[in-house]
């Protein structure tokens, strides 16, 4: 099923959600309309239960190239992606999303994909802080979350040189997940997709949620954290996975 709202196409195939930046003509540069736009989108898949995961990419061979810099040169004011009331790189979902990136992840394309929990990327994908030649700063979480997944040290590397970094090294420093054959990005992204799909959802939804809120918590809360998320996989879940693997499901390592 596909949606299209003009610089956004939302399109669902089972419990997988495609959201794909739709302006190809400026690398998918985001207008505020268009930001707004994918705010929008990921809310309504958050908000549907039959969906998943979602995969978040870009037309025409590029991911995002950030911030349409004609726009802010006409003195529209932009709300920060990571704060502001619609900011696409705001909200924390309940759910994982997946970046299949081709061509640029640049400034704030490459906030874009620090905000998705997975990265495919291929040899020819470049992740950078470009608009760093612009005087424009980052505000859509790159310089906390990028710090966070890669080090600091290589993160400092990046946002002060403007250094780009490419496809086989991003998957070397933690930086993309999966390294994909060139042209077939979306592909392996709606494969690892799909392969996260099968898994119960309320564990692996609970999972990920202590991974991220244990940045902010001393060692004895953020254990405490994941006792307390835990307990619905424990009662809703645990009991029933354990008995369909003493049965016999999920040995030699075929799936449950």
């Amino acid at each position: 099923m596909a949606i299209e709202q003009g610089t956004v196409l939302v399109q669902r195939d089972g419990p997988v959600t495609t959201v794909t930046i739709n302006r190809p003509e400026v690398r998918n540069a985001l207008d505020i309309e268009t930001a707004a736009r994918l705010f929008d989108a990921f809310q309504q898949f958050e908000a549907d239960a039959s969906a998943s995961v979602a995969v978040l990419t870009g037309a025409g061979g590029s991911f995002c190239s950030g911030a349409d810099l004609k726009e802010l040169a006409t003195g529209r004011v932009y709300e920060p992606w990571a704060t502001g009331e619609r900011g696409p790189t705001r909200p924390f979902l309940c759910k994982p999303v997946i970046a299949a990136v081709s061509g640029h992840a640049c400034a704030g394309g490459l906030g874009l994909a620090l905000w998705c929990d997975l990265r495919v990327a291929d040899e020819d994908t470049t992740f950078a802080v470009l608009s760093r030649r612009w005087g424009v700063p980052m505000s859509e979480g790159t310089t906390v979350r990028l710090p966070r997944l890669i080090g600091m040290s290589r993160a400092l590397d990046m946002l002060l040189t403007a250094r780009p970094i490419h496809g086989r090294e991003a998957v070397e420093i933690g930086l993309a997940n999966r390294l994909a054959p060139r042209g077939t990005v979306l592909a392996v992204a709606h494969e690892l997709a799909n392969e996260i799909a099968i898994f119960p959802s309320i564990a692996m939804r609970s999972d990920r949620h202590s991974a991220y809120v244990q940045w902010a918590l001393p060692l004895e809360d953020a254990l405490a954290k994941e006792t307390e998320l835990a307990a619905a996989a424990r009662a809703r879940e645990a009991v029933s996975g354990a008995a369909r693997f003493a049965s016999g499901a999920g040995r030699h390592g075929e799936k449950a």
